[in-house]
């Protein structure tokens, strides 16, 4: 039998990881600042993370949703506690587009409609209702495109208030930045107006936070940066996670506000929430609390934009935290492939083909940005 051919291979072959460096079956060591797609977010092989790991497999690996497991309940408030988010529910699943595919079926639930909208450029993943909500005309099947969604500009808000007052949306779903798509953001005004809209016209708000969430952006959650006229954070109804949950263990999630009510059977999952997954996370909120490391991307961040002004040949920076990309006036597939081969770093691409993005371990250190840069200027 041979593989379903979907994916366009480098031609490396990563065999061990150790914070920041992954080493191929040759013995040759790359920088990696991509993190399999911003899922390694305490980097490669992290002591705490590994022991935690071993310790649960030497325990229990798995049962299923039928008993107790009280290492969820642990999750949930260490979680609830870490984001500030302490008045939502937690559903644990598998992945982000899970967490999307249940965030988008609850909303369904709670207001009986059915119709989406979503954002230009957004990606939410690649599954039955997800993957109708993205941006993407090529990954959309035939059965995908019979969901009622309506994608939308960003920060047009004359557009966005047509369509969420003719009263049968469901939900909105929006990344506060954008991954796949280019690292777009929608502008505080326009964020608030979605959520107040949102709430005049009986529709629930998700904040797709599968890329942007656990840190990156250097606040947990990327719809943290936004403040409503009051001083608060904005409020989304239900908040999806994934990628730097498990620091590449699959585990996804949703938050859920708690005035939306649970009943037996809405959602459900085999493997969503297991022991090992359980043990994973709290591994990884562990590590992020004890080392400071929402402070540590803000900072770290802060000095790539530093850097990344003082090279004439980037264009543009664009994100928040250590969820960046850098635009060029060219396309950077060869560049990405240059910094491979020749630099021995990975880094990452979007649907913005000039854009070359960087998402490394929030434990990422200035002196692992000197490294990117001076690698980057080589090739440039």
């Amino acid at each position: 039998m041979n593989l379903f051919d979907v994916y366009p291979l480098y031609d490396v072959t990563p065999v061990s990881a150790k914070g920041m460096v992954v080493i191929d079956d040759k013995g040759q060591e790359y920088l990696d600042f991509y993190g399999g797609h911003a899922v390694i977010s305490i980097g490669h092989g992290h002591n705490h993370y590994v022991k935690k790991l071993k310790n649960q497999l030497d325990n229990i690996g798995f049962y299923s949703n039928a008993v107790q497991n009280p290492l969820q309940k642990e999750l949930a408030t260490k979680l609830g506690q870490l984001s500030s988010c302490e008045d939502y529910n937690l559903f644990l699943c598998n992945s982000g587009a899970e967490a999307n595919e249940n965030a988008l079926k609850l909303a369904s639930f709670q207001t009986g409609k059915a119709r989406v909208i979503a954002f230009k450029n957004g990606f939410h993943g690649r599954t039955s209702a997800a993957v109708a909500a993205t941006d993407n005309e090529k990954i959309n099947a035939p059965l995908n495109k019979q969901q009622k969604v309506t994608i939308l500009p960003f920060n047009d808000l004359d557009a966005f208030t047509t369509e969420i007052e003719k009263g049968d949306v469901c939900g909105v779903i929006l990344e506060a930045i954008q991954g796949v798509g280019g690292l777009d953001e929608p502008n505080n005004d326009f964020f608030q107006q979605v959520a107040l809209q949102c709430k005049q016209n009986g529709a629930l708000l998700i904040a797709d936070e599968v890329q942007c969430g656990f840190g990156r952006s250097g606040k947990f959650f990327g719809f943290q940066h936004h403040i409503t006229e009051q001083g608060k954070s904005i409020k989304p109804d239900i908040i999806s996670i994934a990628k730097g949950m498990g620091n590449g263990f699959p585990v996804g999630g949703v938050l859920i506000h708690e005035s939306i009510e649970a009943s037996y059977g809405m959602l459900g999952t085999t493997f969503g929430g297991n022991h090992l997954a359980c043990a994973a996370t709290l591994a990884v909120l562990e590590v992020i609390e004890n080392e400071n490391l929402i402070k540590n991307t803000e900072e770290v961040g802060a000095y790539f934009v530093e850097k990344a002004k003082e090279i004439p040949a980037i264009k543009q920076i664009k994100g928040k935290g250590l969820m960046l990309g850098i635009e060029f006036d060219f396309e950077v597939g060869e560049l990405r492939k240059k910094m491979i081969y020749n630099q021995h770093i990975f880094t990452g691409g979007a649907m913005n083909k000039r854009l070359l993005r960087f998402l490394p371990a929030l434990n990422c250190t200035k002196e692992h940005i000197d490294l990117f840069f001076n690698a980057l200027k080589k090739e440039l």
